[in-house]
């Protein structure tokens, strides 16, 4: 083998070294195995997931289920979001325009005559979610759908890169995308975002 050769072939090695240390890994944004979100689960003290109502389910959400940030249960999206208006918003813990839109959330969910508010966290682990809801005050019922790349809710709204990004299901179970504000900054803009989607 030629001394050329050879640098070649070392080349090219640590090229592909690197390219293997540059590839996201589940490990860095999956919840541990095994790990117990009790504590974090009830530092949260987040309000219970939607049951199931006797409508019919949504159906861009038929079949799709998630675990229940609060208490770790599968919720059936699909069906606990049927028969009335809700407001979905898809987070996640890194994201810094989520940060601030979560208690603008929960202030509207408080007020007469708001729809109901359920969080959808993505993108990172559980426990992060939760630590981030208690520090925030934040409580609204809130699914974990997986902290990896793309879960069954998010797959199944669409939704974009960016973060957060909510939706507006109607009684007939129509999904309609928020794309004016993209993140809320007060109740107002919640409010007229609710009522112009429906």
């Amino acid at each position: 083998m030629t001394r050329v050769t050879k640098w070649a072939l070392a080349a090219a090695v640590l090229a592909v070294a690197l390219i293997v240390a540059l590839l996201p890994r589940g490990s860095d944004t999956a919840a541990k195995p095994g790990e117990d979100l009790a504590p974090a689960r009830a530092a949260a003290a987040l309000q219970p997931c939607p049951a199931p109502g006797p409508a019919q389910p949504v159906k861009q959400l038929e079949g799709v289920t998630a675990d229940c940030l609060g208490d770790g249960a599968s919720v059936d999206v699909g069906k606990a979001l049927a028969g009335a208006p809700v407001l979905v918003n898809v987070w996640a813990s890194w994201c810094e325009p989520c940060r601030t839109e979560l208690p603008v959330l929960q202030e509207y969910a408080k007020q007469p005559g708001a729809v109901r508010v359920l969080g959808v966290q993505v993108q990172s682990p559980a426990k992060d979610g939760l630590d981030l809801l208690a520090k925030l005050g934040v409580h609204l019922p809130s699914v974990f759908d997986g902290a990896g790349g793309s879960g069954p809710v998010r797959t199944a709204l669409k939704v974009p890169s960016s973060l957060p990004a909510s939706y507006l299901v109607s009684v007939a179970g129509e999904v309609r995308f928020i794309a004016n504000p993209r993140t809320f900054v007060n109740t107002d803009q919640v409010r007229a975002a609710v009522e112009g989607a429906s």
